[in-house]
């Protein structure tokens, strides 16, 4: 659950921006560690997926997204500031609760498979106007 900043009140994965001269994987586990207190190694990371998403009404919201699935980990994901992490079963995952565009990428990377795409978001991005996910 995010606790403050973009997408506050959804559940949602650990992530964030680049720090100057980081590597994606770099900010990566950076950002594990902040958000949820849990330490990995890049060869730990297996990137499934590349979604950028553009928000008609607020244009500095775009971002590019680099994901990414980590089995291995130190440590025991835990609260903080930022986020509060939750296990979910595959079928009880609350995509209600979620960014809208989430039931649609989410089952392609729990089933496997990696995509890429894009999404076109209206308003505060609740709802989009249109999207394309390609698996690659």
């Amino acid at each position: 659950m995010k606790k403050r900043g973009f997408g506050v009140g959804k559940w949602n994965g650990v992530g964030g921006k680049l720090k100057e001269n980081e590597s994606i994987e770099e900010a990566a586990l950076r950002e594990m560690n902040e958000e949820i207190g849990v330490t990995a190694q890049a060869a730990d990371l297996e990137k499934i997926g590349f979604i950028k998403f553009f928000f008609n009404d607020k244009p500095e919201w775009n971002q590019q997204v680099h994901l990414f699935f980590c089995k291995k980990w130190q440590g025991e994901p835990q609260e903080s500031e930022e986020m509060k992490p939750q296990w979910y079963k595959h079928s009880e995952i609350p995509f209600d609760k979620m960014w809208v565009d989430d039931k649609h990428w989410l089952p392609l990377a729990l089933a496997g498979k990696k995509f890429e795409g894009e999404f076109y978001f209206k308003g505060e991005g609740n709802e989009f106007e249109k999207f394309e996910l390609r698996e690659i």
